[in-house]
């Protein structure tokens, strides 16, 4: 399918939305690299592939959504019950769900082409809203990219255990791979 001109649906159902977390401090082996995805969330791309400088992007993601789907390394494997206390974790003690419940994205500029794009936008995370850039690309169908988040940056602590000997590393990857269905056509 070749990229039309059109407002693009954005959410759980054209794909996925995901964070990659990794490991610092001296207690690293202890803890797992985590893949985090984000179940609750929609957004829209207005699209013109005649003048890519002229996308535009919008995300609404749900705070209390996120769920662990993988975690690697460690001593140990990943439990269920891990999962729940990194979820649980991640909703109370990081991103403040019920205070924040929304991490937003909005974009601000775009350049490139579609094969090879760099959005420039503003992130929302706990009330906190800084510049943040996403890269990407369009192939065939589907629409991949990525974007650091530092999460200091937006005064996030990131999470420690064992005393601080075992930490969540401050910058966390955001991946996405969407499959592009248009709802409108201009």
């Amino acid at each position: 399918m070749a990229l039309r001109t059109g407002t693009y649906a954005l959410g759980p159902d054209a794909g996925r939305l995901l964070l990659r977390t990794s490991r610092s401090g001296v207690g690293r082996k202890v803890g797992h690299d985590l893949t985090i995805e984000v179940t609750r969330w929609s957004g829209e791309a207005v699209v013109d592939p005649a003048d890519p400088t002229s996308l535009s992007v919008n995300v609404d993601a749900e705070a209390d959504s996120l769920r662990v789907r993988e975690g690697t390394g460690g001593v140990k494997p990943l439990t269920d019950s891990d999962r729940a206390e990194i979820e649980k974790n991640a909703r109370q003690k990081i991103l403040h769900a019920a205070d924040h419940p929304l991490i937003s994205f909005r974009s601000t500029g775009a350049q490139g082409s579609p094969e090879s794009f760099t959005l420039t936008g503003e992130l929302t995370i706990m009330g906190r809203t800084r510049p943040l850039t996403v890269s990407g690309a369009v192939e065939d169908d589907r629409v991949r990219g990525r974007a650091t988040v530092v999460q200091t940056e937006w005064g996030i602590k990131p999470y420690s255990a064992l005393l601080g000997a075992l930490r969540l590393a401050d910058e966390v990857e955001v991946e996405f791979d969407l499959a592009l269905r248009t709802v409108t056509s201009r």
